[in-house]
Protein backbone atom coordinates (compact mmCIF):
# COMPACT_ATOMS: atom_id res chain seq x y z
CA UNK A 1 0.00 0.00 0.00
CA UNK A 2 2.91 2.09 -0.04
CA UNK A 3 1.88 3.85 -3.21
CA UNK A 4 -1.44 4.70 -2.30
CA UNK A 5 -0.07 6.51 0.99
CA UNK A 6 -2.04 9.66 -0.21
CA UNK A 7 -5.43 8.32 -0.18
CA UNK A 8 -7.72 8.09 2.86
CA UNK A 9 -9.30 4.62 1.76
CA UNK A 10 -9.00 2.06 -0.84
CA UNK A 11 -11.81 -0.43 -2.61
CA UNK A 12 -10.68 -3.80 -2.63
CA UNK A 13 -13.63 -5.57 -3.79
CA UNK A 14 -16.53 -4.56 -2.29
CA UNK A 15 -14.82 -3.51 0.96
CA UNK A 16 -13.31 0.15 1.88
CA UNK A 17 -10.67 -0.02 3.74
CA UNK A 18 -8.42 2.61 5.04
CA UNK A 19 -4.84 3.47 4.28
CA UNK A 20 -4.03 3.00 7.77
CA UNK A 21 -5.75 -0.07 8.30
CA UNK A 22 -3.76 -2.06 4.91
CA UNK A 23 -0.34 -0.65 6.16
CA UNK A 24 -1.61 -1.64 9.98
CA UNK A 25 -1.68 -5.23 8.44
CA UNK A 26 1.53 -5.14 7.00
CA UNK A 27 3.27 -3.75 10.27
CA UNK A 28 1.39 -6.80 12.71
CA UNK A 29 2.20 -9.46 10.03
CA UNK A 30 6.21 -8.47 10.40
CA UNK A 31 5.61 -8.10 14.38
CA UNK A 32 4.04 -11.52 14.33
CA UNK A 33 7.34 -12.76 12.34
CA UNK A 34 9.58 -11.54 14.71
CA UNK A 35 7.88 -12.87 17.59
CA UNK A 36 7.62 -16.15 16.43
CA UNK A 37 11.44 -15.87 15.78
CA UNK A 38 12.63 -14.36 18.77
CA UNK A 39 10.36 -15.64 21.40
CA UNK A 40 9.63 -12.53 22.88
CA UNK A 41 7.87 -9.02 20.95
CA UNK A 42 10.44 -6.75 19.65
CA UNK A 43 11.56 -4.02 22.27
CA UNK A 44 12.09 -1.63 19.51
CA UNK A 45 11.22 -0.96 16.22
CA UNK A 46 12.42 1.22 13.40
CA UNK A 47 10.40 2.04 10.33
CA UNK A 48 12.21 3.37 7.39
CA UNK A 49 10.60 5.66 4.99
CA UNK A 50 11.82 8.13 1.78
CA UNK A 51 12.79 10.90 2.60
CA UNK A 52 11.25 12.90 0.51
CA UNK A 53 7.94 11.96 2.70
CA UNK A 54 6.81 14.88 4.84
CA UNK A 55 5.17 15.21 8.43
CA UNK A 56 1.27 13.99 6.77
CA UNK A 57 2.44 10.66 4.98
CA UNK A 58 4.80 10.02 8.61
CA UNK A 59 1.92 10.07 10.61
CA UNK A 60 0.08 7.58 8.55
CA UNK A 61 3.23 5.59 9.21
CA UNK A 62 2.97 6.23 13.11
CA UNK A 63 -0.33 5.33 13.01
CA UNK A 64 -0.40 2.21 11.67
CA UNK A 65 2.74 1.02 13.61
CA UNK A 66 0.04 2.46 16.74
CA UNK A 67 -2.50 0.23 15.48
CA UNK A 68 -0.19 -2.71 14.91
CA UNK A 69 0.79 -2.86 18.28
CA UNK A 70 4.29 -2.18 17.42
CA UNK A 71 4.86 -0.22 20.77
CA UNK A 72 8.11 1.90 20.12
CA UNK A 73 8.87 3.06 16.78
CA UNK A 74 12.03 5.37 15.46
CA UNK A 75 12.14 6.97 12.18
CA UNK A 76 15.34 6.43 10.03
CA UNK A 77 15.17 7.83 6.19
CA UNK A 78 15.64 4.82 3.86
CA UNK A 79 18.65 6.36 2.00
CA UNK A 80 20.27 6.99 5.66
CA UNK A 81 20.03 3.86 6.26
CA UNK A 82 21.52 2.96 3.20
CA UNK A 83 24.42 5.26 3.73
CA UNK A 84 25.11 3.47 7.37
CA UNK A 85 24.82 0.12 5.35
CA UNK A 86 27.27 1.48 3.19
CA UNK A 87 29.58 2.48 5.77
CA UNK A 88 29.29 -0.48 7.52
CA UNK A 89 31.87 -2.27 5.36
CA UNK A 90 35.64 -2.49 5.62
CA UNK A 91 37.32 0.09 3.23
CA UNK A 92 33.76 2.20 2.50
CA UNK A 93 33.96 4.71 5.54
CA UNK A 94 32.47 8.09 5.05
CA UNK A 95 34.40 10.95 5.89
CA UNK A 96 32.67 14.21 6.40
CA UNK A 97 32.56 16.33 3.36
CA UNK A 98 31.81 13.00 1.46
CA UNK A 99 28.60 12.44 0.04
CA UNK A 100 26.98 9.24 -1.60
CA UNK A 101 24.61 8.67 -4.11
CA UNK A 102 22.15 6.32 -3.06
CA UNK A 103 19.94 4.33 -6.03
CA UNK A 104 17.00 3.10 -4.14
CA UNK A 105 14.68 0.46 -7.00
CA UNK A 106 12.45 -0.95 -4.59
CA UNK A 107 9.13 -3.22 -5.40
CA UNK A 108 6.52 -0.28 -5.11
CA UNK A 109 8.90 3.09 -6.09
CA UNK A 110 12.03 4.25 -6.97
CA UNK A 111 14.10 6.71 -4.54
CA UNK A 112 16.83 8.95 -5.03
CA UNK A 113 19.25 10.63 -2.78
CA UNK A 114 22.58 12.62 -2.08
CA UNK A 115 23.94 11.98 1.57
CA UNK A 116 26.66 13.77 3.06
CA UNK A 117 28.34 13.10 5.92
CA UNK A 118 29.08 15.59 8.35
CA UNK A 119 30.65 16.74 11.52
CA UNK A 120 27.78 17.24 14.04
CA UNK A 121 30.55 18.77 16.86
CA UNK A 122 34.13 17.78 18.04
CA UNK A 123 33.15 14.33 19.11
CA UNK A 124 30.24 13.37 17.01
CA UNK A 125 29.65 12.39 12.77
CA UNK A 126 26.99 12.08 10.99
CA UNK A 127 25.01 12.37 7.77
CA UNK A 128 22.36 14.71 6.08
CA UNK A 129 20.16 14.44 3.32
CA UNK A 130 21.59 16.99 0.39
CA UNK A 131 18.70 15.97 -2.30
CA UNK A 132 16.37 13.33 -2.42
CA UNK A 133 13.76 13.34 -5.59
CA UNK A 134 11.65 9.86 -6.47
CA UNK A 135 9.11 8.21 -8.84
CA UNK A 136 6.50 7.00 -7.11
CA UNK A 137 4.91 4.85 -10.13
CA UNK A 138 8.50 2.71 -11.11
CA UNK A 139 9.40 0.12 -8.83
CA UNK A 140 9.74 -4.31 -9.62
CA UNK A 141 6.12 -4.53 -9.74
CA UNK A 142 5.84 -2.13 -12.90
CA UNK A 143 9.07 -4.59 -14.21
CA UNK A 144 6.38 -7.51 -13.31
CA UNK A 145 3.49 -6.11 -15.11
CA UNK A 146 5.38 -4.98 -18.36
CA UNK A 147 6.61 -8.85 -18.50
CA UNK A 148 3.48 -9.99 -18.00
CA UNK A 149 2.03 -7.84 -20.74
CA UNK A 150 5.17 -9.50 -22.95
CA UNK A 151 3.82 -12.81 -22.33
CA UNK A 152 0.20 -12.43 -22.83
CA UNK A 153 0.87 -10.75 -26.19
CA UNK A 154 2.58 -14.39 -27.08
CA UNK A 155 -0.21 -16.64 -25.68
CA UNK A 156 -3.00 -14.59 -26.13
CA UNK A 157 -4.10 -15.24 -29.59
CA UNK A 158 -4.15 -18.91 -29.12
CA UNK A 159 -7.36 -18.50 -26.44
CA UNK A 160 -8.08 -14.66 -25.90
CA UNK A 161 -11.06 -15.69 -23.51
CA UNK A 162 -8.77 -17.73 -21.08
CA UNK A 163 -6.35 -14.93 -20.64
CA UNK A 164 -8.49 -12.87 -19.87
CA UNK A 165 -9.78 -14.66 -17.21
CA UNK A 166 -6.34 -15.08 -15.97
CA UNK A 167 -6.12 -11.15 -16.03
CA UNK A 168 -9.81 -11.02 -14.39
CA UNK A 169 -10.10 -13.80 -12.46
CA UNK A 170 -14.08 -14.35 -11.62
CA UNK A 171 -13.42 -18.32 -9.82
CA UNK A 172 -11.27 -19.42 -7.01
CA UNK A 173 -9.44 -21.63 -9.88
CA UNK A 174 -8.96 -18.51 -11.64
CA UNK A 175 -7.59 -16.78 -9.35
CA UNK A 176 -5.11 -19.18 -7.80
CA UNK A 177 -3.60 -19.55 -11.30
CA UNK A 178 -3.46 -15.80 -11.52
CA UNK A 179 -1.38 -15.44 -8.70
CA UNK A 180 0.69 -18.73 -9.65
CA UNK A 181 1.44 -17.24 -12.95
CA UNK A 182 2.35 -13.90 -11.25
CA UNK A 183 4.67 -15.45 -8.79
CA UNK A 184 6.41 -17.54 -12.15
CA UNK A 185 6.46 -14.05 -13.90
CA UNK A 186 8.49 -12.53 -10.92
CA UNK A 187 10.79 -15.53 -10.64
CA UNK A 188 11.49 -15.24 -14.67
CA UNK A 189 12.81 -11.61 -13.86
CA UNK A 190 14.45 -12.32 -11.31
CA UNK A 191 16.09 -15.45 -13.12
CA UNK A 192 17.26 -12.94 -15.74
CA UNK A 193 19.10 -11.04 -13.62
CA UNK A 194 21.81 -13.89 -14.05
CA UNK A 195 20.73 -16.31 -17.04
CA UNK A 196 19.77 -14.74 -20.96
CA UNK A 197 17.32 -16.53 -20.90
CA UNK A 198 14.30 -18.59 -19.17
CA UNK A 199 11.25 -20.07 -19.70
CA UNK A 200 7.54 -18.31 -17.91
CA UNK A 201 5.42 -21.70 -17.22
CA UNK A 202 2.00 -21.07 -18.22
CA UNK A 203 -1.31 -22.41 -17.16
CA UNK A 204 -3.75 -24.85 -20.14
CA UNK A 205 -4.23 -24.40 -22.22
CA UNK A 206 -0.98 -22.05 -22.84
CA UNK A 207 2.52 -22.85 -24.08
CA UNK A 208 5.31 -21.87 -22.15
CA UNK A 209 7.08 -18.92 -22.91
CA UNK A 210 10.75 -18.61 -23.58
CA UNK A 211 12.16 -15.09 -22.63
CA UNK A 212 14.93 -13.55 -23.14
CA UNK A 213 16.93 -10.53 -21.22
CA UNK A 214 17.33 -8.92 -24.27
CA UNK A 215 13.65 -8.78 -24.24
CA UNK A 216 13.39 -7.87 -20.73
CA UNK A 217 15.60 -5.34 -21.21
CA UNK A 218 13.73 -3.93 -24.01
CA UNK A 219 10.38 -3.54 -22.11
CA UNK A 220 12.11 -1.81 -19.13
CA UNK A 221 14.88 0.61 -20.91
CA UNK A 222 12.60 3.73 -20.82
CA UNK A 223 11.69 2.99 -17.40
CA UNK A 224 14.95 2.77 -16.00
CA UNK A 225 15.96 5.75 -18.24
CA UNK A 226 13.85 7.77 -16.62
CA UNK A 227 15.35 6.44 -13.05
CA UNK A 228 18.68 7.18 -14.43
CA UNK A 229 18.23 10.86 -15.94
CA UNK A 230 17.10 11.89 -11.90
CA UNK A 231 19.88 10.31 -10.35
CA UNK A 232 21.90 12.41 -12.62
CA UNK A 233 20.10 15.79 -12.34
CA UNK A 234 19.30 14.75 -8.40
CA UNK A 235 23.03 15.04 -8.14
CA UNK A 236 23.14 18.34 -10.13
CA UNK A 237 20.87 19.94 -7.82
CA UNK A 238 23.86 19.33 -4.95
CA UNK A 239 26.09 21.13 -7.49
CA UNK A 240 28.71 18.25 -7.20
CA UNK A 241 30.28 16.42 -10.15
CA UNK A 242 29.27 12.68 -10.29
CA UNK A 243 32.91 11.76 -9.70
CA UNK A 244 33.35 13.80 -7.20
CA UNK A 245 31.00 11.42 -5.17
CA UNK A 246 32.37 8.74 -2.57
CA UNK A 247 29.99 6.21 -5.02
CA UNK A 248 26.67 5.58 -6.39
CA UNK A 249 24.94 2.53 -3.95
CA UNK A 250 22.51 0.54 -5.65
CA UNK A 251 20.13 -0.47 -3.07
CA UNK A 252 16.36 -2.62 -3.64
CA UNK A 253 16.01 -5.66 -5.04
CA UNK A 254 15.22 -4.68 -8.75
CA UNK A 255 18.64 -2.99 -8.81
CA UNK A 256 19.66 -6.38 -9.48
CA UNK A 257 18.54 -5.75 -13.13
CA UNK A 258 22.23 -5.71 -15.07
CA UNK A 259 20.88 -3.15 -17.51
CA UNK A 260 20.65 -0.69 -14.36
CA UNK A 261 24.63 -0.47 -13.17
CA UNK A 262 25.27 -0.35 -17.53
CA UNK A 263 23.16 2.72 -18.22
CA UNK A 264 24.12 4.49 -14.75
CA UNK A 265 28.01 3.59 -15.92
CA UNK A 266 26.97 4.95 -19.62
CA UNK A 267 24.45 7.96 -18.89
CA UNK A 268 26.61 9.22 -15.87
CA UNK A 269 30.16 7.82 -16.24
CA UNK A 270 30.75 6.37 -12.64
CA UNK A 271 30.34 2.64 -12.04
CA UNK A 272 27.39 2.18 -9.19
CA UNK A 273 28.41 -0.31 -6.88
CA UNK A 274 26.44 -3.22 -4.66
CA UNK A 275 27.24 -4.64 -1.31
CA UNK A 276 25.94 -8.20 -0.38
CA UNK A 277 21.93 -8.45 -0.79
CA UNK A 278 20.72 -4.94 -2.53
CA UNK A 279 17.30 -5.83 -1.05
CA UNK A 280 18.18 -6.23 3.03
CA UNK A 281 20.42 -3.25 2.44
CA UNK A 282 17.98 -0.53 4.05
CA UNK A 283 16.67 -3.08 6.71
CA UNK A 284 20.32 -3.44 7.88
CA UNK A 285 21.23 -0.20 7.66
CA UNK A 286 18.26 0.87 9.82
CA UNK A 287 19.99 -1.82 12.46
CA UNK A 288 23.35 0.12 12.34
CA UNK A 289 21.92 3.43 13.24
CA UNK A 290 21.92 3.29 17.15
CA UNK A 291 19.01 4.74 19.42
CA UNK A 292 18.29 8.16 19.76
CA UNK A 293 20.60 8.63 17.05
CA UNK A 294 18.72 10.63 15.18
CA UNK A 295 18.95 14.47 15.46
CA UNK A 296 16.25 17.17 14.92
CA UNK A 297 13.37 16.16 15.55
CA UNK A 298 12.73 12.96 13.25
CA UNK A 299 12.99 10.70 16.04
CA UNK A 300 9.34 9.78 17.37
CA UNK A 301 8.34 7.25 19.81
CA UNK A 302 5.02 5.80 19.73
CA UNK A 303 2.37 5.01 22.48
CA UNK A 304 -1.08 3.45 22.83
CA UNK A 305 -2.04 7.15 22.03
CA UNK A 306 -2.00 8.82 18.92
CA UNK A 307 2.04 10.10 18.33
CA UNK A 308 2.67 13.46 17.42
CA UNK A 309 3.29 14.71 14.38
CA UNK A 310 7.13 14.53 12.92
CA UNK A 311 8.58 17.69 11.96
CA UNK A 312 9.39 17.90 8.21
CA UNK A 313 13.33 18.99 8.57
CA UNK A 314 16.19 17.31 6.73
CA UNK A 315 17.60 14.86 9.13
CA UNK A 316 21.03 14.53 10.40
CA UNK A 317 21.58 11.37 11.62
CA UNK A 318 24.39 10.55 14.90
CA UNK A 319 26.23 7.47 13.30
CA UNK A 320 29.27 7.12 16.31
CA UNK A 321 31.57 9.06 18.32
CA UNK A 322 34.39 9.89 16.19
CA UNK A 323 37.19 7.47 15.78
CA UNK A 324 39.28 5.67 13.61
CA UNK A 325 37.68 2.54 12.87
CA UNK A 326 37.99 0.90 9.04
CA UNK A 327 34.54 -0.18 9.57
CA UNK A 328 33.10 4.08 9.11
CA UNK A 329 31.77 4.10 12.75
CA UNK A 330 30.11 1.03 12.60
CA UNK A 331 30.22 -2.51 14.34
CA UNK A 332 30.69 -4.90 11.62
CA UNK A 333 27.66 -7.81 11.44
CA UNK A 334 27.84 -10.86 9.32
CA UNK A 335 25.29 -10.57 6.47
CA UNK A 336 23.62 -13.26 5.06
CA UNK A 337 25.12 -15.01 2.13
CA UNK A 338 21.75 -16.08 0.41
CA UNK A 339 18.41 -14.25 0.04
CA UNK A 340 15.98 -12.74 -2.15
CA UNK A 341 17.15 -13.71 -6.15
CA UNK A 342 20.37 -13.17 -5.10
CA UNK A 343 24.25 -13.98 -7.90
CA UNK A 344 24.29 -17.53 -7.79
CA UNK A 345 28.31 -18.09 -7.42
CA UNK A 346 28.75 -14.35 -6.04
CA UNK A 347 30.51 -14.30 -2.42
CA UNK A 348 28.72 -12.42 0.03
CA UNK A 349 30.30 -8.80 0.39
CA UNK A 350 31.31 -5.82 -0.98
CA UNK A 351 31.52 -6.38 -4.82
CA UNK A 352 32.28 -4.08 -8.10
CA UNK A 353 29.56 -3.78 -10.77
CA UNK A 354 31.20 -4.67 -14.08
CA UNK A 355 31.73 -1.46 -16.08
CA UNK A 356 31.14 -1.53 -19.88
CA UNK A 357 33.14 -0.27 -22.46
CA UNK A 358 36.31 -0.21 -20.04
CA UNK A 359 35.35 2.69 -17.28
CA UNK A 360 37.09 1.56 -14.36
CA UNK A 361 35.60 1.90 -10.61
CA UNK A 362 36.83 4.40 -8.44
CA UNK A 363 40.03 3.77 -6.96
CA UNK A 364 38.37 5.25 -3.52
CA UNK A 365 35.95 7.50 -2.54
CA UNK A 366 37.09 11.35 -3.39
CA UNK A 367 36.87 13.86 -0.53
CA UNK A 368 34.51 17.18 -1.74
CA UNK A 369 34.10 19.52 0.95
CA UNK A 370 30.45 20.75 0.53
CA UNK A 371 28.98 23.67 2.56
CA UNK A 372 29.12 22.43 6.17
CA UNK A 373 25.41 23.26 7.15
CA UNK A 374 23.26 22.48 10.28
CA UNK A 375 20.42 20.12 9.21
CA UNK A 376 17.74 22.28 9.27
CA UNK A 377 19.42 24.65 6.67
CA UNK A 378 19.99 21.61 4.31
CA UNK A 379 17.38 22.04 1.77
CA UNK A 380 17.10 20.29 -1.20
CA UNK A 381 17.90 22.38 -4.30
CA UNK A 382 15.44 22.17 -7.52
CA UNK A 383 17.26 21.88 -11.04
CA UNK A 384 15.16 24.35 -12.92
CA UNK A 385 16.73 22.50 -16.06
CA UNK A 386 15.38 19.31 -16.65
CA UNK A 387 17.99 17.85 -19.36
CA UNK A 388 15.86 14.41 -20.83
CA UNK A 389 18.24 11.95 -22.72
CA UNK A 390 16.45 9.41 -24.62
CA UNK A 391 18.54 6.36 -25.85
CA UNK A 392 18.29 7.69 -29.48
CA UNK A 393 20.30 11.22 -28.75
CA UNK A 394 22.79 9.02 -26.37
CA UNK A 395 23.47 6.48 -29.90
CA UNK A 396 23.54 9.90 -32.00
CA UNK A 397 26.43 11.31 -29.63
CA UNK A 398 28.37 8.07 -29.32
CA UNK A 399 28.56 8.38 -32.86
CA UNK A 400 29.61 11.59 -33.28
CA UNK A 401 32.26 11.95 -30.67
CA UNK A 402 33.35 7.62 -30.94
CA UNK A 403 32.82 6.78 -27.83
CA UNK A 404 33.28 9.70 -25.38
CA UNK A 405 29.67 10.86 -23.59
CA UNK A 406 28.31 13.70 -21.55
CA UNK A 407 25.26 14.05 -20.01
CA UNK A 408 24.90 17.54 -20.78
CA UNK A 409 23.17 19.60 -23.88
CA UNK A 410 20.43 20.92 -25.11
CA UNK A 411 16.99 19.93 -24.07
CA UNK A 412 14.73 17.87 -26.33
CA UNK A 413 11.98 19.83 -27.77
CA UNK A 414 9.08 21.08 -26.26
CA UNK A 415 5.48 20.39 -27.81
CA UNK A 416 5.51 24.04 -28.65
CA UNK A 417 8.95 23.86 -30.42
CA UNK A 418 7.03 20.84 -32.56
CA UNK A 419 4.82 23.45 -33.78
CA UNK A 420 7.00 26.26 -34.56
CA UNK A 421 10.45 24.10 -35.46
CA UNK A 422 10.55 23.17 -38.88
CA UNK A 423 13.92 23.20 -39.80
CA UNK A 424 14.95 19.79 -41.18
CA UNK A 425 17.95 17.67 -41.13
CA UNK A 426 19.63 16.14 -44.11
CA UNK A 427 17.37 13.14 -44.60
CA UNK A 428 14.28 15.14 -43.83
CA UNK A 429 13.85 15.13 -40.08
CA UNK A 430 12.93 18.17 -38.00
CA UNK A 431 13.89 18.56 -34.45
CA UNK A 432 10.80 17.20 -32.96
CA UNK A 433 10.29 14.15 -35.21
CA UNK A 434 14.21 13.27 -34.75
CA UNK A 435 12.95 13.08 -31.13
CA UNK A 436 10.55 10.67 -32.27
CA UNK A 437 12.35 8.31 -34.54
CA UNK A 438 15.07 8.22 -31.47
CA UNK A 439 17.79 5.66 -32.69
CA UNK A 440 16.41 4.23 -35.96
CA UNK A 441 17.51 6.98 -38.58
CA UNK A 442 21.36 6.06 -37.47
CA UNK A 443 21.16 2.74 -38.91
CA UNK A 444 18.12 3.32 -41.65
CA UNK A 445 17.91 4.30 -44.86
CA UNK A 446 15.65 7.25 -44.34
CA UNK A 447 14.60 10.38 -47.03
CA UNK A 448 11.61 13.03 -46.79
CA UNK A 449 8.44 11.42 -48.36
CA UNK A 450 5.22 12.81 -50.05
CA UNK A 451 2.58 10.68 -48.69
CA UNK A 452 2.15 7.27 -46.57
CA UNK A 453 1.89 4.50 -48.42
CA UNK A 454 -1.07 3.06 -46.70
CA UNK A 455 -4.79 3.57 -47.66
CA UNK A 456 -6.63 5.83 -45.19
CA UNK A 457 -3.55 8.36 -45.13
CA UNK A 458 -3.94 10.51 -48.38
CA UNK A 459 -5.72 13.28 -46.09
CA UNK A 460 -2.92 13.49 -43.45
CA UNK A 461 -1.09 17.05 -43.77
CA UNK A 462 2.37 17.44 -42.71
CA UNK A 463 6.21 16.66 -42.98
CA UNK A 464 6.92 12.94 -43.46
CA UNK A 465 10.40 11.12 -44.07
CA UNK A 466 10.07 7.07 -44.66
CA UNK A 467 12.47 4.49 -43.49
CA UNK A 468 13.61 1.69 -44.15
CA UNK A 469 14.30 -0.88 -41.22
CA UNK A 470 15.19 -4.53 -41.89
CA UNK A 471 12.91 -7.61 -42.23
CA UNK A 472 10.89 -5.96 -44.60
CA UNK A 473 10.10 -3.17 -42.25
CA UNK A 474 9.69 0.06 -42.99
CA UNK A 475 8.34 3.09 -40.85
CA UNK A 476 7.16 5.94 -41.46
CA UNK A 477 7.60 9.23 -39.10
CA UNK A 478 4.52 12.38 -39.82
CA UNK A 479 4.83 16.18 -38.03
CA UNK A 480 1.23 16.63 -38.26
CA UNK A 481 -0.50 20.03 -38.23
CA UNK A 482 -2.48 19.19 -34.94
CA UNK A 483 -2.33 16.81 -31.99
CA UNK A 484 -5.98 15.86 -32.93
CA UNK A 485 -4.37 15.15 -36.92
CA UNK A 486 -2.02 12.77 -35.40
CA UNK A 487 -4.78 10.38 -33.78
CA UNK A 488 -6.99 10.95 -36.27
CA UNK A 489 -4.81 9.29 -38.93
CA UNK A 490 -3.64 6.52 -36.70
CA UNK A 491 -7.15 5.49 -36.09
CA UNK A 492 -7.66 5.75 -40.27
CA UNK A 493 -4.38 3.50 -41.04
CA UNK A 494 -5.88 0.91 -38.69
CA UNK A 495 -9.25 0.88 -39.77
CA UNK A 496 -7.61 -0.28 -43.30
CA UNK A 497 -6.74 -3.79 -41.58
CA UNK A 498 -10.20 -5.47 -40.49
CA UNK A 499 -8.41 -7.79 -38.28
CA UNK A 500 -7.51 -8.28 -34.30
CA UNK A 501 -5.26 -5.43 -32.63
CA UNK A 502 -2.87 -4.87 -30.22
CA UNK A 503 -2.74 -2.02 -27.95
CA UNK A 504 -0.76 -0.69 -25.31
CA UNK A 505 1.48 2.24 -24.02
CA UNK A 506 5.16 3.28 -25.18
CA UNK A 507 7.56 5.48 -23.56
CA UNK A 508 10.96 7.19 -24.29
CA UNK A 509 13.38 9.24 -25.33
CA UNK A 510 11.06 11.76 -22.97
CA UNK A 511 8.38 10.99 -24.61
CA UNK A 512 4.91 9.03 -23.99
CA UNK A 513 2.09 7.63 -26.00
CA UNK A 514 -0.05 4.55 -27.08
CA UNK A 515 0.53 2.16 -30.42
CA UNK A 516 -2.21 0.06 -32.10
CA UNK A 517 -0.51 -3.33 -34.01
CA UNK A 518 -2.51 -5.38 -36.55
CA UNK A 519 -2.37 -7.89 -39.10
CA UNK A 520 -4.05 -9.15 -41.85
CA UNK A 521 -3.40 -11.34 -44.96
CA UNK A 522 0.53 -10.99 -45.05
CA UNK A 523 0.05 -7.58 -43.93
CA UNK A 524 1.39 -5.81 -40.85
CA UNK A 525 0.69 -2.38 -39.96
CA UNK A 526 1.66 -0.62 -36.34
CA UNK A 527 0.50 2.98 -35.59
CA UNK A 528 2.08 4.76 -32.28
CA UNK A 529 1.43 8.60 -31.62
CA UNK A 530 2.83 10.98 -28.83
CA UNK A 531 1.17 12.19 -26.28
CA UNK A 532 0.31 16.14 -26.47
CA UNK A 533 2.83 16.34 -29.90
CA UNK A 534 1.42 16.06 -33.36
CA UNK A 535 3.63 13.26 -34.33
CA UNK A 536 2.44 9.45 -35.94
CA UNK A 537 4.05 7.20 -36.87
CA UNK A 538 3.59 4.23 -39.24
CA UNK A 539 5.22 1.22 -39.61
CA UNK A 540 4.46 -1.46 -42.30
CA UNK A 541 5.59 -5.38 -43.20
CA UNK A 542 4.68 -5.80 -46.89
CA UNK A 543 3.09 -9.31 -47.90
CA UNK A 544 6.38 -10.14 -50.39
CA UNK A 545 8.57 -9.82 -47.31
CA UNK A 546 5.78 -11.35 -44.26
CA UNK A 547 4.14 -14.51 -43.52
CA UNK A 548 0.81 -15.44 -44.00
CA UNK A 549 0.90 -16.49 -40.40
CA UNK A 550 2.35 -12.84 -39.48
CA UNK A 551 0.25 -11.81 -36.25
CA UNK A 552 -0.35 -8.39 -34.38
CA UNK A 553 1.95 -9.22 -31.73
CA UNK A 554 4.92 -9.86 -34.11
CA UNK A 555 4.36 -6.77 -35.20
CA UNK A 556 4.00 -5.19 -31.85
CA UNK A 557 7.22 -6.99 -30.44
CA UNK A 558 9.12 -5.62 -33.87
CA UNK A 559 7.88 -2.59 -32.59
CA UNK A 560 9.18 -2.72 -29.19
CA UNK A 561 12.63 -4.39 -30.04
CA UNK A 562 13.25 -1.92 -32.74
CA UNK A 563 11.24 1.30 -33.35
CA UNK A 564 9.57 2.42 -30.12
CA UNK A 565 12.00 5.80 -29.41
CA UNK A 566 14.22 4.88 -26.58
CA UNK A 567 14.92 1.69 -27.73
Amino acid sequence: PKRRVDERTVLLGEREITVVDLVAAVLRRVGTEAERSTGAPPRTVVLTHPATWGPTRLAVLAESADRAGLGAVRFVPEPVAAAAHFASFEGQALAPGQALAVYDLGAGTFDVAIVGATRIDSTQEGFTVLAEDGLPDLGGLDVDRALLEHVGRQVSVRDPGGWQRLLRPESTADRRARRTLQEDVRSAKETLSRHPQTEVPMPEPFDDVLVTRAELEALVRPSMLRSVELLASTIRSTGMAPEQLAGIYLVGGSSRIPLVATMIAEQVRVVPVSLDQPETAVALGAHHVPVDGIARGTSHRGTSDRPATPRAEQPTVITSPVAPQVTGGYPAVNHPATGGFAVQGTPSGPHQVTPPGGLQPATGPQQFNFPSVPARAAARKTDNKKVLLGVGVVVLVLAVVGGAFALRGPSLPSAQDCKSDTAKDDKGFTKCLRQFAGSVPDGSTCQESASAPVSGTAAIKGVAVSCTIKDGYSVQYVLTETVTGAQQGADAVVKSLKSDLVQAQWSGNGLQGRYTAAADGGVGLLTFTAEDRPLLGIVTRSSGSASRDMTADSVADFFERNVQPGT
